[in-house]
């Protein structure tokens, strides 16, 4: 998200400085993103499948503490 906020403000200033220049925002593959761990987290708290977004076993610890948590078993503070 930075980096789309930079590059805003870039063509707004662009605009600002010669308003005929024009700025097109393309977006990536997403295998080419980045994801965050805060919402890879989110996603699969609320269920969502994170499949192709994290490796495979980070995909099982994840569905393990989320297990553990909602059985009342999880002692990390994390």
């Amino acid at each position: 998200m930075s980096d789309y906020e930079y590059e805003l403000q870039m063509a707004l200033m662009n605009r600002r400085l010669e308003p005929s220049v024009e700025t097109i925002f393309l977006m990536s593959n997403e295998a080419y993103s980045f994801v965050s761990s805060r919402l890879v987290k989110e996603v699969a708290s609320l269920g969502g499948a994170v499949t192709g977004m994290v490796p495979p076993l980070v995909e099982s610890l994840l569905a393990q503490r989320l297990r553990e948590r909602a059985d009342g078993k999880d002692t990390t503070n994390r």
